[in-house]
């Protein structure tokens, strides 16, 4: 998604350009693929009302006008039983907290939404600003099992920005405070979106090479792939940063060794196609010990209709890269995933399952560690005209949709600078 709309906002802008996609498709992340009878995104993606820049995107695509708003809810599983966390009066009778655990957890929350400047933030640690805030209790029932699910042993290096970023991005889909919140997906998923992003890239010109892995990128700039040696007037790679240093081998040791130095989260994802809904939550935090970080029942935000009637239910585990679970055979993650959501739902029945299929990607997101905005690479490389724009500049996130494209305007925007006299 990052390297087709880098490409999309250079041929807006007059460029001639080609395309590089390893993948037979478009989207990476975002790219879509079967589940049983069921065509639908690889990984789960939400649309949120603050997200300007995806918006921006789908009004480009002609698509905006198609999105599908709708008001979801939110589920806890604690102590073996689940909670609706869906608004202010499920919020204040959630059983874990207490009353004043509550307020502490809801000022929390409201103080992040407050700090406008998050460099500050980004210089101490996660776990005790929130305990300093949340206090004891509620960092342990409530923030540690969600940091553990999302970053694992990674969250004590974590900058308390992260969580600043998540705040700011969850509270500005609200109306304000602890308010319904309102997703937005488009039919047909992103499949539709992808279809229309390639059509438009190619009348744009842009000469799109799917399953083309770049093998190496030189001087020159010279671009390696299946195709052979090709030389353009610059190169803007978009992959993630620990496939920098091999892509460009000719980088000096000093940028190698930065972009060796960032670490990665990455995921392997379940996709369950199943017969029967679980418990009508979008999303369901994990607070007692699972498999798989989260439930997402995606079928509880999009119209089933998409699905077939069926339920589609996404079981992501974040992981480090190097986790063993990355090369596990799907049938072992299946023996694995399917007893722990029984045991989350004892309605489900996994006879009832139609399809399992397991999506994994080692390089999802830069992890935010403690002044990780010193650390991000910078968009100019040393060899002229070869660009990064990278997931690693994403400073405080977590890689979204909305964010991807964010880093793209202001990638682009540097490339621009160096494009000056350059004829289109």
């Amino acid at each position: 998604m990052l390297g087709a709309s880098v490409a999309l906002r250079l041929s807006d802008a007059g460029h001639r350009v080609t395309l590089f996609e390893a993948a037979d498709s478009l989207g990476g992340l975002a790219a879509a693929w079967s589940v049983g009878p069921v065509v639908w995104d690889r990984f789960y993606h939400v649309t949120l009302l603050s997200d300007s820049h995806t918006r921006s995107l789908l009004s480009r695509l002609g698509l905006e006008d198609e999105m599908e708003w709708v008001v979801t809810r939110t589920g806890s599983h604690f102590g073996g039983e689940l909670h609706d966390l869906s608004g202010p009066r499920e919020y204040l009778s959630y059983p874990v907290l207490s009353l004043s655990d509550k307020v502490r957890l809801a000022y929390t929350i409201l103080r992040g939404s407050r700090i406008k400047d998050w460099r500050a933030l980004e210089m101490q640690r996660v776990e005790p600003w929130l305990r300093s805030l949340s206090g004891d209790r509620v960092f342990e029932n409530f923030w540690l099992p969600l940091l553990e699910a999302k970053l694992g042993k990674a969250y004590n290096d974590t900058s308390a920005a992260f969580i600043w970023a998540t705040i700011q991005r969850l509270y500005a889909a609200r109306n304000a405070g602890l308010k319904e919140e309102r997703f937005g997906y488009v039919p047909g998923g992103y499949a539709r979106i992808l279809s229309q992003l390639g059509e438009s890239l190619r009348d744009n010109g842009v000469e799109i090479r799917l399953a083309s892995p770049v093998e190496r990128i030189d001087e020159g700039p010279i671009v390696h792939s299946g195709s052979g040696a090709e030389s353009f007037d610059h190169v803007v790679a978009t992959v993630p940063a620990p496939l920098v240093p091999q892509m460009v081998p000719s980088l000096t040791t000093q940028e190698k060794d930065a972009l060796d130095s960032i670490s990665y989260q990455g995921v392997v994802c379940a996709s369950v196609l199943t017969k029967a809904p679980l418990a009508g939550f979008y999303l369901t935090y994990l607070h007692d010990p699972a498999p798989f970080t989260a439930v997402v029942e995606m079928s509880a935000f999009v119209d089933p209709a998409e699905f077939g009637s069926h339920t589609l239910v996404y079981l992501p585990k974040y992981c480090a890269p190097d986790d063993p679970l990355f090369d596990e055979p799907d049938d072992v993650v299946r023996d694995r995933f399917l007893p722990a959501l029984s045991a989350i739902y004892p309605s489900f029945d996994p006879s009832d399952v139609i399809a399992f299929e397991v999506a994994r990607a080692r390089n999802v997101f830069a992890v935010p560690t403690v002044g990780y905005s010193e650390k991000a690479p910078p968009f100019s490389t040393s060899l002229p005209g070869v660009h990064l724009i990278t997931s690693a500049q994403i400073i405080n996130g977590t890689l979204n949709v909305n964010e991807t494209l964010q880093l793209a305007d202001r990638g682009v925007h540097h490339v621009a600078a160096s494009l000056n006299g350059v004829p289109a």
